[in-house]
Parts: C-alpha cells; sequence; structure tokens
C-alpha cells in the first residue's frame, strides 16, 4: 500500500518585529530557559553585552557570549556546541546573519535545546526555517540539516536590520523574491517542500503576498535602509524577508533558483556574492527554463535593479566565463535530491547551463534599459 505524503505548513512558534526589541532579549528568553548560551557575529558583540546581557543579568537569567567564526560547518558546530554544554546552558540565542543563525538552529537541535533567533541583516529567510544549510570551512555549499521543527521564537529589531548596509537588506529582497517563484513551480509538479512534504496551497499564498508586499514597498523601502530610517514600508519588507519568505519557501518547497545558487557556491569568482545575490541569477535562469512571460520578467527585473542587486555574472564577480566551471555549477544544479527536481519539467544539466548563459545575456540586455 503506497503512503500518502500529507501538505504541510510550518513556522516559528513566535515572530516578533519593531524597534528597540534587543535590550528587551530576557523577555524573550526567560519562557523558555534561565541560562542562555548567546551565539553572536563579531560586529554587534559589544552591543548584546551591553544591552541584551545586561537586561538578562537584572532578569536572573545567566548567559555566556561567543563569538560566531565566519561559517556553518560542521567543525564550527561542533566547537558551539561542545561550550554550550560545558556552561551547562539550557536555551541557545543566535544573534548575527544566516550563517549565525543557522548555526544555532543546529546547535539547539544536537543539544535538543529551545532557540531564539535575532536576525541582525534582512539578507535571508534564514531564521524562520527548520533548516540549516552546512558549508565546509572554504564556504562550499555541502549539505541541508532537516530539523525537526522551527525556531521557538524570532525576534526582528527593526532598528538593527536597519542600520545593517544596504546591500544585506538589498540581498534579502533577493533570496525573497524567488520565493513565490519556486513555490509555484513546486506546486505545479506537485514536488517536495522544505520539510520533505507536499507543497500546500497555503504554503503558495504566503509565497504570492511575499511578492506583492516586494512589488508595493521595494522603493520606500530601499529610501529607509539607505537613509537607516525605519517605516512602514520598510517593517513590512522585513515582514517579507524574513517572515513570509521563509515560511513560504518551507511550506511551498524551492525550485531551479536555489538549485542554480548551491551549483554557484563551486565558482570561486563568487564566493563574495551575497546568497540573495545568487539566488536572483538562479532565478532569472528558472524564467528561461519556464519561458517566463515578458510582464513578469520586467516586473522582477524592476525590482532587482531598484534594490541596486547585481544583475549580470560580471557584476556578481565573475572574471572570466569558463565553459567546464559552469558545466559543473549545472551539474550540481541537478544532483538528485537537489530542488531542480521540483521544476514542473524534466530537465538535463545542458539544459540549466544553455538557460544560465540565456538568463547572463538576457540580464545584459535588460541592464542597458532605465528601472
Amino acid at each position: 500500500m503506497s503512503t500518502v505524503v500529507p501538505r504541510t505548513v510550518t513556522s516559528p512558534k513566535k515572530f516578533i518585529i519593531g524597534k528597540g526589541l534587543l535590550a528587551q532579549m530576557h523577555d524573550y528568553v526567560k519562557d523558555f530557559g534561565d541560562n542562555a548560551f548567546i551565539i553572536c557575529d563579531e560586529f554587534i558583540l559589544n552591543r548584546v553585552e551591553n544591552e541584551a546581557v545586561a537586561g538578562l543579568d537584572q532578569n536572573g537569567i545567566s548567559s555566556h557570549l561567543e563569538k560566531f567564526n565566519y561559517e556553518c560547518s560542521e567543525a564550527e558546530i561542533k566547537r558551539l556546541g561542545a561550550l554550550a554544554e560545558q556552561h551547562h546552558t539550557n536555551v541557545i540565542v543566535g544573534v548575527g546573519g544566516g550563517k549565525t543563525l543557522d548555526a544555532a538552529k543546529a546547535v539547539a537541535f544536537y543539544q535538543k535545546r529551545p532557540v531564539v533567533l535575532y536576525p541582525t541583516i534582512a539578507s535571508t529567510d534564514a531564521p524562520c526555517t527548520a533548516l540549516a544549510v552546512i558549508y565546509s570551512e572554504t564556504g562550499e555549499f555541502e549539505r541541508y540539516l532537516f530539523l525537526p521543527q522551527n525556531p521557538d521564537a524570532v525576534v526582528a529589531d527593526t532598528a538593527i536590520i536597519a542600520a545593517a548596509p544596504a546591500r544585506f537588506f538589498a540581498a534579502g529582497i533577493g533570496d525573497a523574491l524567488a520565493t513565490y517563484f519556486e513555490a509555484r513551480a513546486c506546486y505545479q509538479s506537485d514536488g517536495v517542500n522544505l520539510v520533505l512534504k507536499k507543497p500546500s496551497r497555503t504554503g503558495l499564498g504566503l509565497a504570492q503576498l511575499c511578492y506583492q508586499l516586494l512589488t508595493e514597498n521595494v522603493e520606500a523601502a530601499m529610501d529607509a535602509v539607505r537613509n537607516k530610517i525605519v517605516t512602514p514600508a520598510l517593517e513590512q519588507t522585513i515582514e517579507a524577508t524574513i517572515y513570509l519568505s521563509g515560511v513560504g519557501a518551507e511550506a511551498g518547497g524551492l525550485a531551479a533558483a536555489h538549485a542554480v545558487n548551491n551549483g554557484m557556491s563551486a565558482v570561486a569568482d563568487l564566493h563574495k556574492a551575497q546568497h540573495g545575490e545568487k539566488v536572483v541569477f538562479g532565478l532569472l535562469t528558472q524564467l528561461v527554463l519556464e519561458n517566463a512571460p515578458k510582464a513578469e520578467i520586467d516586473n522582477v527585473i524592476h525590482i532587482i535593479k531598484t534594490a541596486g542587486l547585481p544583475l549580470t555574472l560580471a557584476d556578481l564577480g565573475l572574471k572570466t566565463f569558463v565553459e567546464a566551471e559552469w558545466r559543473k555549477v549545472a551539474e550540481i544544479a541537478c544532483a538528485e535530491g537537489d530542488t531542480m527536481g521540483n521544476m514542473p519539467m524534466q530537465l538535463t544539466a545542458d539544459d540549466v547551463y544553455q538557460a544560465m548563459i540565456a538568463a547572463n545575456a538576457m540580464a545584459e540586455r535588460y541592464k542597458k534599459l532605465a528601472v
């Protein structure tokens, strides 16, 4: 008898968004434990110590603050896990970018502890998903770590996110921009979502709302982040890039855009490109594979250009196009178990290779046009 695979919607238990929430960390940690292991990006260490740790102390919550060492690798996860155990912590807190938060999720999983996440940049949807992306120590994609549940709380301090470099905020827009198109492809193919179940109509709807909020708010949100201020457009865009993108992708599924991004990790020239920047090129490749309508491509390009995201491979940092290297990208993108299998048509590595060339040519053409 065949097993019926259910459809799912999964989400963090709590998503909180507003200004000045770092200083209130104790309010969001106290429900889960009284001894916090805080994994933190280097740039915000002092601020966490001065604002968050002080509040934890005053509310009877012990804490140990540890700097994240840049790469979400097996070695770093083991190092952090050993320290968390050594300090007898009972709740994990992550403060930082996507890799830092993925490391916090992985440590919490292996230590069987609750996890509270504070994204400092809206560059990916990593905070909300039951997933951690594991890289080698040199930054190459290795595997997905599928987690049994989503984070216990995600706290988005809009003042911190607005103060981050505009490039990171734009990268989050790039990552979120692919959400609807990938969920749509996965739904059409009745593929597999990020919790290895069938995509749900609710997931597709959340992904569609994500795209709608980006379309409505991208100009005003970029104005806000470039001036390091918080506005309603910025807040709605953060809802899209962190919450709707994460939940929409997890319930709706990924497709070609993220598969191409994974393949691009093999290109040394692109190691300094942000995840969301590479996903944008993956999205353009997906739209070529789908032969998407011109009006749809026009709107996608408008959002990319308004956000100031790289369009072409040269914009991403590629110095020389080497066919063998990009055929390898296509092979990785089409690897068994990756999300290219969620596309509604059968694709070979050669199909993907040719679509990437076409996507770059299309990007070069659009680059010459006004936004």
